[in-house]
């Protein structure tokens, strides 16, 4: 019977490990045209997935409309699922920062309004620790003020589906839209590549 019992939690533990889900975390950014930050989160190993959207506003499922009109508080954003044991969060703040321009307030290359500010999300109190290092560490660059928010995050709500991986689904009007903005200009001058 002991040999029974042995064998079956054998089996049980070797079904739980086979089996078990990996440990997921969510990382909140808004850095202007949440178009243009899809790519370069979605490259990296470890990042399971990224999904456009709103956050930081007051009004409840807004629509994409109400966002752009610049009423609702709510600034684009992209919500990165992503597994701490393949990828840090500090890696993924390091990708943020060389994607947009920290040094402009309320817009982000050709995109003017608060719905098109810089922030970082935090969704612990590692992740605020870890951020507020991180601009610390950009505000020394000496490029002038750092106008990135840094606050908790509360709710996000993903963006209508054509939006949702819009680079992938409209190439070339996505292309003429980062070309047009001089994004990729602007990140070259302050990173010395162009992010994506």
């Amino acid at each position: 019977m002991k040999k029974i019992i042995y064998f079956l939690l054998i089996l049980f533990v070797a079904s739980q490990t086979l089996f078990a889900q990996p440990k997921l975390a969510k990382a909140t950014f808004a850095g202007g045209c949440f178009w243009c930050m899809e790519p370069p989160f979605e490259k990296l190993p470890g990042v399971v997935s990224v999904t456009s959207g709103y956050a930081g506003g007051q009004k409840k499922n807004p629509t994409y409309g109400e966002v752009s009109s610049g009423v609702t508080g709510h600034a684009e954003s992209v919500q990165v699922l992503y597994e701490p044991a393949k990828i840090t969060y500090s890696k993924l703040l390091e990708v943020y920062w060389h994607n947009v321009d920290p040094f402009v307030k309320n817009r982000q290359f050709c995109d003017i309004g608060n719905q098109y500010r810089t922030v970082i999300f935090y969704h612990d109190e590692s992740q605020k620790k870890l951020a507020l290092e991180s601009k610390s560490k950009i505000e020394k660059m000496g490029e002038g003020e750092v106008f990135t928010q840094i606050v908790p995050y509360t709710v996000f709500y993903p963006a209508e589906e054509y939006h949702q991986d819009y680079y992938k689904k409209n190439p070339i009007e996505y292309n003429l839209y980062r070309t047009g903005c001089r994004r990729d200009a602007r990140l070259m001058e302050l990173w010395g590549s162009s992010g994506h």
